[in-house]
């Protein structure tokens, strides 16, 4: 394969045995570490996390904003006309299907567990300014969209654009290894290849396990509230392995009849529920703060871009725009690779705009529909809304559908959405 071996590993017919085996290594080492020493592992990741949070978000916030430029750079530049193929080539799936697929896969569980949660959160707890005001309101959608916006976006645009280019136009492997070719040359075939490639896995890890944590929590939240089933560690438990299982049978599927029938449906509910939520909710509100919104977001872009809290003395862009970034960090090579391999066949101008703006979009809406009708509400009155997420963030969406007609089977199908997600 290009140069680097790969054997018939188990029932997997194309595994790199160097780096299958030192990731699993690395992998089952954190999770007995953090079996075995629940308390210690806590203390060590969480002083960890703190360090690299506080002493390196200047990174963190150069790294971001180099991808938006540089993105918008290659896609208005004679570079956009290149196709990541051949050049008469034709995009191997339709705009739709490749819009679920691309949603999907970057964003997923966090879109449900946040979207109500964090506004609401921001509303109540603003890192400046007085809480539960109208301008908290606004800086709470401005803010959310600043972690969910085009800075995430443009980086996994730049990780997935730099492997399908050397993918596709140069023949070299569909793994993180191809990005540093400019660098080492044919050395990504040896140790050094095997080496990003591990890193790349392990650094996964971290994102995935969060996202799935936060998934089986807000599944059990959802249950909890249809079913009565208790809402606790063992049941959350169950729903990973049930799930996980779901979800490896996908994959073993391929990508057409497993991934991309998924996410397709994914696309359909989630247009679906937007539209309930929209023709149920404050509807004029909704079209009304979305364009507004929007238009905050633009405005404050550079000055929250480059926000770094250098004159205060608080924790809060530490917990959570720099941790924002460093999640999209881990989840980046994962994303990215899905994204090159079902991207074959666009120019890069496509591919880009594509990329930042499509699903973007949909999220600010999504944003709109969920967080800022919550907010809204908690404006007109008091309707527990922050009560929920100051008790379980996963439950924020779950306590504003109490709101809206059809409460259970539309709390049900938010809990498919989950799952397909998961």
């Amino acid at each position: 394969m290009n140069g680097v071996k790969v054997e018939k590993f188990g029932p997997f017919p194309r595994v790199n045995r160097p780096v299958f085996i030192a990731s699993a290594l690395l992998i089952v080492g954190f999770i007995v570490f953090g079996s075995l020493f629940g308390e210690l592992a806590g203390e060590v990741f969480s002083q960890l996390q703190s360090f690299i949070t506080h002493r390196f978000r200047w990174l963190f916030i150069i790294l971001m904003n180099v991808t938006v430029v540089f993105s918008l750079y290659i896609a208005l530049s004679r570079y956009g006309d290149i196709r990541l193929g051949h050049q008469t080539e034709h995009p191997e799936y339709s705009l739709l299907s490749w819009f679920g697929m691309l949603f999907s896969a970057g964003i997923g569980i966090g879109l449900l567990y946040w979207g109500t949660a964090e506004p609401l959160y921001h509303f109540m707890s603003p890192p400046m300014g007085q809480a539960e005001t109208v301008e908290a309101a606004k800086q709470a959608m401005s803010i959310s969209f600043l972690h969910w916006g085009i800075h995430a976006w443009a980086l996994y645009c730049v990780v997935a654009l730099s492997l399908a280019y050397f993918h596709y136009r140069r023949g070299l492997p569909l793994s993180i290894r191809s990005v540093l070719y400019p660098l080492i040359g044919q050395k990504i075939y040896g140790k050094w290849g095997h080496v990003v490639d591990t890193l790349a896995v392990f650094g996964t890890m971290f994102g995935v396990v969060t996202s799935l944590g936060l998934g089986a929590m807000q599944i059990n939240a959802g249950f909890s509230n249809v079913f009565g089933i208790p809402n606790n560690v063992p049941v959350q438990l169950c729903l990973i392995a049930i799930i996980t299982a779901m979800a490896t049978l996908s994959v073993m599927m391929g990508l057409d009849k497993g991934i991309k029938r998924l996410s397709d449906i994914n696309i359909v509910l989630t247009v679906l529920l937007l539209g309930f939520m929209l023709f149920f909710g404050p509807t004029q509100f909704i079209i009304d703060s979305f364009i507004e919104n929007i238009g905050n977001y633009v405005s404050q872009l550079i000055p929250l871009g480059f926000w770094s809290e250098a004159y205060s003395n608080t924790d809060w862009q530490a917990n959570w725009t720099i941790f924002y970034w460093a999640w999209w960090v881990s989840w980046s090579p994962f994303v990215g690779i899905f994204v090159a391999r079902i991207s074959r066949g666009r120019t890069i101008r496509e591919f880009i705009f594509g990329v930042l703006f499509i699903p973007m979009l949909l999220l600010f809406f999504w944003f709109t529909t969920f967080g800022g009708s919550a907010v809204h509400m908690e404006l007109m009155g008091n309707y527990g809304l922050i009560e929920a997420v100051e008790a379980d963030y996963g439950s924020a969406i779950f306590k504003l559908i109490e709101y809206y007609p059809l409460t259970k089977p539309v709390t049900l199908v938010i809990v498919v959405m989950i799952m397909l997600w998961f």
